[in-house]
């Protein structure tokens, strides 16, 4: 029987209390209380239950963490396993099997005939921050080329490349130098305002004769280590772009000798139904940043990366916790899980695509529906005919559905994302449709 979200008091007087004492002790800037007002119990698979008992289906998944669900049995399993033996050796002084092992089915797991190696950090933002001093030590060029609308962490350095909101970069300059941008092609939001439908071919040009055109007429080529994108982007508004998108890029990467880096810290581990969302694409990149889902709620990251640029010198890059053994305890069992969870993935996933392409035809605001595998986006928009964005009723949806029992986030400026656990039904997505559907009814009144 599935079981259904049920809210009665949100925040309840349990919840009320704890939020209160939160923002009295921590330095927070990302939580919104009025929005999302839940302080978690437990959890279990797709539901969160809360201080007070409300019910909810997670469909943010731990803001793309729990891929394989809330206190996955197998995953707990293997944590506690691991914690009875030991929970720290610092890898970068000391050795354990274990880290090997799941270094080498992430590597195996990598598209590309070419040896690999695996780097830990403990979040996207340090395998980001990895992946840069790999490039710059590995190939001796210094700048990179990043995408409008892309996030990639906000610690200094990669605050460079991340340009989702500008609200991420005030009062934070300077930045690290070197990163120029360029437009992604979004064949819903073309950057170059074509009139009617963008040809995929045509955006597709654009964007590779823009970085001919603009970037290399002041960038010297040779000094551009690497082009570093999201096969998705994900704050920006979980946008897929043209399917031969990659392959052009990689052409023209090859062509100046620079290096492709690929962050699947939010679309990697199963999400798109692959195990790496570039593998829809059909190139190999030469660096994968990893985190999020890979520690099962354990923080566990890293790069696996060409083995031609690794570190090779005692001191070049070290972390005292990356791969630590709970949570590569925990991430081997999350391999495992994930892959044996893929022909679902992309099962349930065209499930849910097809009922969130029949509420985009029957919802004037709904503009673009858009996805692949359990990694799936509605865009709102006041009108489809103009495509003017709808921010305001994007973030009243979200509240209207979390009153429900539905836990959303939003991404970009108006879109919403739909990345429950890949453990998910199609009954369970059912039930989200019919309250997502009640919740955009609510908002529009």
């Amino acid at each position: 029987m599935v079981v259904r979200p049920n809210v009665k008091e949100l925040p309840g007087p349990k919840a009320q209390e704890i939020i209160k004492k939160n923002f009295e002790a921590l330095a927070v800037t990302t939580q919104d209380p009025d929005t999302l007002p839940i302080v978690i119990d437990h959890g279990d698979g797709i539901l969160v239950y809360d201080v007070d008992g409300n019910v909810f289906y997670d469909f943010g998944s731990g803001v793309g963490v729990l891929n394989v669900g809330h206190a996955h049995p197998r995953v707990v399993e293997a944590v506690k396993k691991q914690a009875e033996k030991f929970t720290h050796f610092a890898l970068n002084d000391f050795f354990y099997e274990n880290a090997i092992i799941l270094a080498n089915k992430l590597a195996e797991l990598a598209p590309g005939d070419f040896p690999k190696k695996v780097v830990y950090q403990n979040s996207g933002a340090e395998a980001n921050e990895a992946m840069m001093k790999l490039v710059k030590y590995g190939t001796g060029r210094k700048r990179f080329i990043a995408f409008y609308h892309a996030f990639h962490g906000r610690t200094q350095a990669v605050l460079s490349l991340t340009a989702s909101k500008w609200v991420q970069q005030e009062r934070f300059f300077p930045t690290m130098p070197g990163v120029e941008h360029i437009p992604y092609p979004n064949p819903y939001r073309n950057p170059w305002h074509i009139d009617g439908y963008a040809e995929p071919d045509e955006l597709v040009n654009r964007v590779i004769e823009f970085i001919e055109e603009y970037v290399f007429r002041h960038v010297p080529p040779e000094e551009v280590g690497a082009i570093v994108f999201e096969p998705i982007q994900g704050e920006g508004g979980y946008v897929v772009p043209p399917k031969n998108f990659f392959k052009e890029l990689k052409k023209l990467a090859d062509n100046y000798g620079i290096l492709l880096a690929d962050d699947e810290v939010q679309m990697g581990v199963g999400r798109t139904g692959k195990f790496w969302a570039i593998e829809h694409f059909g190139i190999a990149p030469d660096t994968i940043q990893f985190g999020k889902a890979i520690g099962g709620g354990i923080p566990l990251a890293g790069v696996v990366h060409r083995a031609d640029i690794a570190f090779d010198k005692p001191g070049r890059h070290a972390s005292t916790f990356g791969g630590n053994p709970v949570a590569i305890a925990a991430g081997i069992e999350v391999v495992e899980i994930v892959k044996e969870l893929l022909p679902h993935v992309q099962d349930v996933g065209d499930y849910l695509h097809k009922r969130l392409k029949e509420l985009e035809e029957k919802y004037e605001v709904i503009g673009d529906a858009r996805g692949l595998g359990l990694a799936q986006a509605v865009e709102i928009v006041k009108s489809k005919d103009t495509k003017e964005k709808h921010p305001e009723l994007r973030n009243e949806i979200v509240k209207e559905a979390v009153k429900r029992g539905l836990i959303l986030l939003g991404c970009g400026d108006n879109s919403i994302r739909f990345i429950p656990p890949l453990t998910i039904s199609k009954e369970e997505i059912d039930v989200a449709m019919e309250i997502f559907e009640e919740s955009l009814k609510a908002a529009l009144q």
